[in-house]
């Protein structure tokens, strides 16, 4: 008989021979698994899931909101006053604004542009509101003052 795997360790099959010869137990409720079942135990998983997101997310760059200079805060005031007049007046105009969104992720965000009917100025809020709903709630959607850029169309155009 041959020795155990080093010289010193005793042969196996002598010190397991009582048991060695037994039937493999197989559970009387559950059937056994496939040779299929039993490999897919023992298959490779990703241990870095998610990684290459997480990477991409942090390559991913975004944009500063700029500040506007005294004179084009003083232009878009006039437009906005000009909206507010044609409102009053019953008009709902077509605009082109230009805004900024902040990323929910990162620090900065991006410079959106987007035409939609104007529905109503919020003076106090220092919000615009368009005939545009977003969510399940479907409310209009509102532009907050401070985060536009510029705003064209028919209407304020000849402003500069």
């Amino acid at each position: 008989m041959a020795k155990g795997i080093k010289s010193n360790e005793p042969d196996a099959r002598v010190v397991y021979a009582d048991i060695i010869r037994l039937p493999h137990w197989q559970s009387p409720t559950r059937t056994p698994m496939s040779a299929y079942e039993r490999a897919a135990q023992f298959s490779s998983f990703n241990a870095l899931a998610g990684y290459e997101d997480m990477v991409g997310e942090e390559a991913r760059e975004v944009g500063s909101f700029q500040e506007l200079t005294e004179s084009e805060m003083e232009v878009l005031n006039q437009k906005i006053s000009l909206i507010a007049d044609a409102l009053e007046n019953g008009h709902h105009p077509v605009l082109k604004f230009t805004y900024f969104i902040a990323d929910i992720a990162k620090v900065g965000g991006s410079y959106v542009t987007m035409t939609e009917r104007v529905r109503k100025i919020d003076a106090v809020g220092k919000k615009i509101q368009l005939f545009r709903t977003v969510g399940a709630s479907k409310s209009y959607m509102e532009l907050d003052m401070d985060k536009i850029k510029d705003i064209s169309g028919e209407l304020v155009n000849y402003i500069e």
